[in-house]
């Protein structure tokens, strides 16, 4: 038999990437969906095979259907990834547009071409962010919690009512609200550790804002696990069971980096040269906790932040 067909739009980034290398090697015919043009064919058969055995197939995510549609049709599911980078550059009046523009024009387009389907799929995982929760202290997340009321707050809240709307086109809907990814090969990580070489890792801030964050494994393995659980739906926390706070995030990487971890960074000076975004991102914080994933019982490999840094930081 075929192995069942499974689209990931936005399937070159980091997380998208993992993930359509993870399914490809679990059996899965994955076709990522990209702006290149030199991809573009209407024949799944057809597509131009990368890396791991995933094929790519061109689309212009312009918020309607196009003939790319011709992949969503018959597929087990549709993943959605797309969108430019939330940590790429500070947040003009401009880059803000980008930002927005980029996930809601590729939602409705997905959307759209969901509703085009004869053969829809059972379910469509689309992306958010624990941004959703805005700042909230020490408060513990689950996925009922209301959301926030900033930029990114907003942001999620308007992407994930956009993915709503593909309710009665597909079986399922599933809303991924991502924390901070820790992968060796890319993401925040690596920006981390570059300071603890110079011997000048501490602290962001007060410290005390919590972060919440999962292993890149964990989220392939979460993403994964929802496409194929029926009892899945609507929002899952992607993050680990065991957030902990900025100062202890940072004492526990020192620790496994063999670096100490005694320079804090403060808080007006995050703010002058990263704006609005600082405090989004790096002052704020959330204490989210995966509570749908543990109670449908997904298991972590690893719950805990020393386990997962050392797992990443001594491979080989």
């Amino acid at each position: 038999m075929p192995h069942p067909r499974i689209v990931v739009a936005g399937g070159s980034g980091l997380l998208g990437r993992a993930l359509s290398d993870g399914l490809a090697a679990d059996g899965h015919d994955v076709i990522v969906l990209t702006r290149q043009a030199s991809s573009a064919t209407l024949d799944p058969a057809q597509a131009a095979t990368t890396h791991a055995g995933v094929r790519l197939a061109h689309w212009t995510p312009d918020g309607t259907a196009g003939p790319w549609a011709a992949f969503l049709d018959g597929a087990a599911a549709v993943v959605n990834l797309a969108g430019e980078s939330i940590a790429g550059g500070r947040w003009s009046a401009s880059r803000k547009g980008r930002l927005r523009d980029s996930r809601f024009d590729a939602t409705r387009s997905l959307v759209a071409g969901l509703a085009a389907c004869p053969s829809p799929p059972a379910v469509f995982l689309s992306g958010s962010a624990v941004g959703y929760y805005g700042t909230q202290g020490d408060e513990p997340l689950t996925e009922g919690a209301p959301s926030g009321a900033d930029f990114l707050a907003d942001l999620c809240v308007e992407w994930e009512t956009i993915a709503g709307r593909a309710a009665g086109s597909v079986g399922r809907i599933v809303v991924v609200r991502t924390g901070l990814v820790l992968d060796r090969a890319g993401g925040a990580l690596p920006a981390m550790i570059a300071p603890f070489k110079l011997f000048a890792g501490g602290p962001l801030g007060s410290g005390a804002q919590y972060i919440s964050w999962i292993h890149s494994d964990d989220w392939v393995g979460l993403v994964t696990w929802a496409m194929g659980q029926p009892a899945v739906s609507g929002p899952i926390n992607a993050t680990a069971p065991g957030p902990v706070t900025n100062r202890e995030f940072t004492r526990t990487l020192g620790a496994v980096l063999g670096r100490p971890a005694w320079l804090p960074a403060p808080a007006l000076a995050l703010r002058a040269l990263l704006g609005e975004m600082a405090d989004a991102l790096l002052l704020g914080g959330q204490r989210v906790v995966p509570d749908r994933a543990r109670a449908l019982g997904f298991r972590f490999r690893y719950p805990e932040l020393r386990p997962a840094l050392e797992s990443l930081l001594r491979r080989r």
